[in-house]
């Protein structure tokens, strides 16, 4: 447990956390009281700490991705309960503006041929809601530029996906597609935040 611990910078006390709440496989037991550890023990604790220190994620729905990805699931149905723990809850909007937001959304499916979700699909809701909440704003110019970034998402969309092309693991899938996914949403925000940064200085000047 003490060599566990170390290696993967994880306190030996939620280690025991983990392992009691299933978060983590139990160890080979070699004694009463000790337990053999793999790399692969290490590996899972690293990613829990990716899900829940970078991603953001509350152990709640760590454990439903871990259970995910445990499971007997294909990748694609394991990478959208992911995405579905990814989205969070999602805010209230007023009827008015979540039906003006889900009617562009519909047509903006439509136009591209992508598969219609329903509406308690949760990224699909968080999206209405996000573009609800413009409307509320006065800022339903956002919506205008609905369809650039549609593009822009379905190429950072493919750059995931990319990063998964020749695997022929499962658990490698799995994980590789998951911190993409997790990841992936913090270094294109940052690098976002850092673009909006530069032109607004050579735009707006200072």
């Amino acid at each position: 447990m003490a060599e566990l611990s170390a290696e993967s910078g994880v306190p030996v006390a939620t280690v025991k956390f983990y392992l009691r709440e299933g978060l983590l496989p139990a160890g080979e037991r070699t004694s009463p009281n000790q337990a053999r550890y793999s790399a692969a023990h290490v590996q899972r604790l690293r990613l829990i700490r990716a899900l829940t220190e970078v991603g953001g994620l509350p152990l709640a729905s760590v454990g439903v991705v871990l259970s995910a990805i445990d499971g007997d699931e294909t990748p694609h149905r394991t990478m959208g309960v992911v995405q579905q723990e990814l989205a969070g809850p999602t805010p209230k909007v007023s009827d008015e503006a979540a039906e003006w937001a889900a009617g562009l959304l519909a047509d903006l499916i439509h136009r591209r041929g992508w598969k219609a979700h329903p509406p308690e699909h949760r990224a699909m809701a968080n999206l209405v809601a996000a573009l609800a909440t413009a409307k509320e704003l006065g800022q339903e110019n956002l919506a205008g530029r609905l369809e650039e970034y549609a593009g822009l998402a379905m190429r950072a969309a493919e750059l995931d996906v990319e990063s998964v092309k020749g695997l022929t693991s499962f658990d490698e899938i799995i994980e590789t597609g998951l911190v993409a996914t997790v990841l992936g949403d913090r270094i294109f925000a940052g690098l976002r935040h850092l673009a909006q940064e530069q032109v607004s200085r050579e735009i707006l000047g200072g």
